[in-house]
C-alpha cells in the first residue's frame, strides 16, 4: 500500500481508536482487492450502526452500549471496543426496516420498531442524515459527474454511476462505515477510468418509452450481461429520472449491472466508441420484439392466479411524479375491500406529496403510502397476501421469493386497476 501522510497518521492512531481501526479495516479490504492506495471521498451511503434483534441480543453483553458494540465488533470488525466518533465526512443513513408512522400497518412488532427508532438516533447523533431511502439521488444527494463516492444499495449505486458519473463500488456496511470515518476508499473497480469501459454491445431494436418499457428492458440487460457493462444504442427515447431508475435497478436485479452506458445519453457514452474506449464488445445482443415478450413473461413467471391481494408502487422509492400519477389514477375510485394499496417512497418526497394534498388523496381511495423501507426489505405484505401486482421488476424478481407469493408485473396503470378491481388485467404488450 502507498500511504499519504494523512493515512499514516490515521493507521498510527492520532485521530482515535475508532478512526485507526477503520483505517485497519480499509488496508485489509484494499489489499483483498488488489488496490495500493486509496481514494478521498466526501459522500457516503451506508446503514452506520443499525441493528437488529438478532444483532442487539448478540451484542448485549459485548459493551456498555449494544449500538457501540455493534459499530465496533461488526461494522468496523474491530477486536476492541471503541467510542463511536462522529462522521468525519458527509455521510447519509439509507432505508430501514419499519415506517415511523405506520410500523404497525406493517406488522412490525413494538420492541422492534424501538430499536429501529434507537439506531436512527446512533446515527443522528454522530453527524448522519438520515435520509432512510434507496434513492439518495433523488432527495438531494447528486454527486457531481467524477467525484468518487462510498455508496451501498445496488439501485443507487448504478444510478450514481450511470447517470451521474460519479464513481462508486457497491460498498457494505463495514467499507461504509469505515468510511465514514476516514473520507477514504480503496482506489479500485469503478474508481479507476479502465474499468468504466463498455464490456457488451445491446442494440435496441423495439421503441422503448414508457417507464414498463424501462423496467422490462433493464431486466433483458442484466439477465445477458450479468455483472458486466452494457453499452446500449438503437430505439429509446430520452429516459428521465424514473426511467432510469427502474431500468437501473432491474439490470442491478436480474445481473448485477454497477454501470450502464446509453449512447447520447448518459455522461460517459457520447458515441459508441467513447463508451467502449480501446475495448471490442465482448458479444452483441439484439432487443427486439421476441426479446420483450420473453422478458415480460420470465418476469411474470410467478405469476398464474388473477385475483390480486395486494399491490405495491415504489421500488426503487416512488419519485414525487409518481405520487402524483398514482393519486390521479385513483381520483374518484376506490381501493377493493379484497385487495389493498402500499406505495413506498421517502421520508422527503413524502412531506412533498403531503403538502400537495396527494397523501390524503390516496388514503381516501383506500390506499398507504409509507416511507423508509419496502415489502422486501422489511419482509412485510399485507396478512394473507398470496397475489401481488408491481409495477417494478426489481421487487417482481426478489419479493416472490423472499415472501413465497405469486407477482404479476406491469404498469403502474395496470397495477392500480388491479388495486381497484381486485383482478390482474394487464393491457397488450
Amino acid at each position: 500500500m502507498n500511504f499519504t501522510d494523512r493515512e499514516k497518521a490515521m493507521l498510527d492512531g492520532q485521530s482515535g481508536r475508532a478512526t485507526q481501526k477503520a483505517m485497519e479495516l480499509l488496508v485489509r479490504y484494499a489489499e483483498a482487492l488488489g488496490a495500493d492506495r486509496f481514494v478521498d471521498t466526501n459522500n457516503v451511503c451506508g446503514v452506520p450502526g443499525s441493528a437488529n434483534p438478532f444483532l442487539q441480543n448478540y451484542f448485549k453483553d459485548k459493551g456498555t452500549s449494544e449500538y457501540d458494540a455493534i459499530f465496533s465488533f461488526f461494522d468496523l470488525d474491530a477486536d476492541e471496543l471503541v467510542d463511536a466518533p462522529k462522521a468525519l465526512v458527509s455521510t447519509c443513513c439509507l432505508q430501514g426496516g419499519a415506517d415511523p408512522d405506520n410500523w404497525e400497518t406493517l406488522g412490525t412488532k413494538p420492541q422492534v420498531f424501538n430499536i429501529y427508532k434507537d439506531r436512527e438516533q446512533f446515527a443522528r447523533d454522530r453527524g448522519v442524515k438520515i435520509l432512510k431511502t434507496c434513492t439518495p439521488y433523488v432527495v438531494g444527494n447528486t454527486p457531481a459527474f467524477g467525484e468518487h463516492c462510498a455508496w451501498m444499495e445496488s439501485s443507487a449505486v448504478v444510478y450514481c454511476n450511470s447517470v451521474l458519473g460519479a464513481r462508486t463500488n457497491t460498498e457494505g456496511r463495514e467499507s461504509t462505515s469505515a468510511a465514514m470515518l476516514t473520507g477514504k476508499i480503496p482506489d479500485w473497480g469503478f474508481h479507476r477510468d479502465e474499468f468504466r469501459r463498455g464490456s457488451h454491445r445491446i442494440d435496441v431494436d423495439v421503441s422503448v418509452e414508457s417507464v414498463m418499457d424501462w423496467g422490462m428492458l433493464g431486466y433483458f440487460v442484466g439477465d445477458v450481461v450479468q455483472e458486466r457493462i452494457p453499452v446500449l444504442t438503437g430505439r429509446y427515447g430520452k429516459p428521465d429520472l424514473v426511467r432510469h431508475k427502474h431500468f437501473g435497478a432491474a439490470a442491478a436485479s436480474s445481473g448485477g449491472v454497477e454501470l450502464y452506458h446509453i449512447v447520447g445519453v448518459t455522461p460517459e457514452a457520447p458515441t459508441v466508441e467513447a463508451a467502449f474506449g480501446p475495448n471490442t464488445p465482448v458479444a452483441t445482443f439484439t432487443y427486439g420484439a421476441a426479446e420483450r415478450q420473453r422478458t415480460y413473461e420470465a418476469i411474470n413467471s410467478s405469476a398464474k392466479d388473477r385475483d390480486v391481494d395486494y399491490v405495491m408502487l415504489g421500488c426503487p422509492h416512488a419519485a414525487l411524479q409518481q405520487i402524483e400519477e398514482a393519486a390521479g389514477l385513483l381520483e374518484g375510485r376506490r381501493v377493493s375491500a379484497n385487495s389493498a394499496l402500499w406505495i413506498f417512497t421517502s421520508r422527503d418526497v413524502k412531506e412533498q406529496a403531503e403538502s400537495k394534498g396527494l397523501i390524503d388523496a390516496i388514503a381516501r381511495a383506500g390506499g398507504v403510502v409509507m416511507t423508509d423501507t419496502c415489502s422486501a426489505f422489511a419482509q412485510a405484505i399485507p396478512p394473507g397476501t398470496k397475489v401481488a401486482a408491481l409495477d417494478s421488476a426489481k421487487q417482481a424478481h426478489y419479493l416472490p421469493a423472499i415472501m413465497n407469493i405469486q407477482a404479476w408485473f406491469g404498469s403502474t396503470r395496470d397495477c392500480i386497476n388491479a388495486a381497484i378491481t381486485g383482478k390482474w388485467q394487464p393491457r397488450d404488450l
